[in-house]
């Protein structure tokens, strides 16, 4: 595909998905892409932590790619740069906060001087062959959180990003409604818009009503305190400063990458009046009762210093009438491993509150109200819902129908819409797909090397060795080894049935070659376990010859 005297939306990631946001524009022979992230894994992927775009299908295109343009600072949303940007010769662009958090990404892989990356300001615009972008700041729970008006021959894009409404922003000026009502009197052809909390009949919230149900949660309280969150949300991180000031607690903070936001946020002009802080060594002497700690962790991730909190393997310690704060939300997803960390603390003794106790967190998503409001303002032709899982995005376009949008097309990755000319429609669906970082090695998500780890997992491993004469004869009796095989007690017996099976299956093969006394030793020995444990393991077979 190449796209003709027209204008097309390709997504790539995000779409069906909450996570891995890229999403193609092209328009008369050219493309940009807005925004390249990655997501985290589940338990279908063992061993792996990140999953990124297979961007195979612009690879292919490269030479008409003129840029990728970062709509704010989130992992969904850059997460996938370090990684991926070196395929492709192409700038990007970004305001500074988010510049910055990319510039460090940069950094840490040895890769700084071979992208090019355009600091764009505030409000600013690029322009890139046929499309005019221009940055139209929103509110949401990262400083910078912008929607891109992309103006192109055929009409405008309204191209959301994550977005609320938040009339007391902590951090930032976004648009108002007046200026967002004169974007859709210019005209607005489509809407590319956040789904992810279509569902919710009730506004996101005002993150200054977070300060206050903090100062009561905390106010009072005789133990220590932790308050866990996500790393990114600056805002957050804000009213925590505050919150800290009002109950007079000193403050410690605690992970890496709360560090560096609160580090590029700095440098950039915010949270200049952070309160100083603690280090953990000097934390611990702290009065219980005037301490404020800040920590990563909140969705359990194994290695975050909650989960290690927890589990008492930090210098951060927790004991019975101490207090944690899960000022976040709970990620579709993530139950288990959240629930694995609650649990261990409760066993402490440690009182835990959410968000379903206590007003703690507001979303960085629009619920219903701020969808209508959008919608009221923008008046696009067209509604393209992102950002969402399949419901999402369904529900997104029937609200849209609701409100009077004239038509409403909800994609799948992969699928390249026709916005204009004409009525708009999916034109084509192109390949796409998941890539995993595995250790520091990028996979197929669905390749052979993650195909067979989710076989050992669910199956087990059987390893069998034999050594064989020029005449296909065993030399000795084979050797077995079996891994995660459920057998338990009973695997020495086990064991020698599978070492019977083996040497039958090389006796009655030794006529034919080595390749084939293999395979025939390999289903021998996998039958022996199908018929002792109801499972087929991965069953590997190691034909050593030895001539004289």
């Amino acid at each position: 595909m190449k796209p003709g005297k027209e204008l097309i939306f390709l997504p790539l990631g995000g779409s069906g998905e909450i996570g891995m946001n890229v999403n193609l524009y092209g328009c008369n022979g050219k493309w940009i892409m807005v925004d390249l992230g990655m997501t985290f894994a589940d338990p279908n992927l063992p061993g792996v932590e990140l999953v990124l775009p297979d961007l195979s299908f612009i690879e292919d295109r490269q030479k008409d790619l003129l840029g990728i343009v970062l709509t704010h600072g989130h992992e969904d949303h850059i997460g996938a740069i370090p990684y991926l940007i070196g395929e492709f010769d192409v700038p990007l662009y970004a305001t500074p906060f988010t510049a910055g958090l990319i510039r460090k990404k940069l950094i840490e892989e040895g890769i700084e001087r071979d992208v090019e990356l355009n600091v764009v300001e505030l409000e600013g615009e690029v322009d890139l062959g046929p499309f005019k972008c221009r940055y139209v700041p929103l509110a949401h729970s990262i400083p910078e959180g912008n929607a891109l008006l992309i103006e192109t021959p055929y009409g405008k894009i309204f191209h959301t990003g994550d977005w609320k409404l938040d009339e007391a922003p902590v951090l930032g000026v976004p648009s108002t409604a007046e200026e967002l009502t004169a974007l859709g009197d210019e005209g607005i052809l489509a809407l590319v818009g956040d789904s992810t909390n279509v569902f919710n009949p009730e506004a996101s919230g005002s993150e200054t009503g977070v300060r206050e149900g903090l100062d009561k949660v905390i106010a009072g309280h005789k133990g220590r305190v932790l308050v866990t969150t996500f790393a990114s949300n600056a805002a957050r991180l804000h009213t925590l400063g505050e919150v800290a000031k009002d109950t007079g607690r000193k403050l410690c903070v605690v992970g890496r990458s709360l560090d560096r936001i609160l580090e590029v946020s700095k440098s950039v002009g915010y949270l200049t009046d952070f309160p100083p802080t603690v280090s953990q060594e000097e934390a611990m002497k702290v009065p219980r009762d005037k301490l404020l700690i800040v920590s990563t962790g909140a969705q359990g991730e194994a290695r975050a210093g909650l989960s290690r909190i927890a589990e008492g393997g930090h210098n951060i310690k927790l004991e019975r009438g101490d207090l944690v704060v899960y000022s976040s939300k709970q990620i579709p997803g993530n139950e288990i491993s959240i629930g694995r960390v609650q649990n261990a603390l409760a066993a402490k003794g440690i009182e835990i509150i959410t968000d379903r106790q206590a007003h703690v967190h507001v979303s960085g998503h629009p619920g219903i109200p701020e969808l209508e409001a959008m919608y009221g303002w923008i008046r696009p032709q067209i509604s393209i819902p992102v950002h969402g899982e399949r419901r999402h995005m369904e529900e997104h376009a029937r609200l849209a129908r609701r409100f009077g949008v004239p038509e409403a097309v909800v994609p799948v990755n992969g699928s390249a819409i026709r916005l204009a000319p004409g009525k708009p429609q999916i034109i084509s669906h192109e390949p796409v797909g998941r890539l995993v970082l595995d250790g520091d090695v990028i996979l197929p998500a669905d390749g052979a090397t993650m195909l067979a780890r989710r076989r050992m997992m669910h199956n087990g491993l059987i390893a069998v060795f034999v050594v064989i004469d020029g005449k296909n004869r065993l030399l000795a009796p084979p050797q077995v080894q079996s891994h995660g095989v459920p057998v338990e007690d009973d695997r020495d017996e086990f064991i020698n049935d599978c070492v019977s099976a083996a040497s039958e299956a090389a006796a009655k093969a030794r006529s034919n070659g080595e390749d084939a006394l293999a395979e025939a030793i390999r289903v021998a020995v996998r039958r022996t376990a199908r018929d002792w444990t109801g499972k087929k393991p991965i069953t590997e077979v190691t034909v050593t010859r030895i001539k004289g």
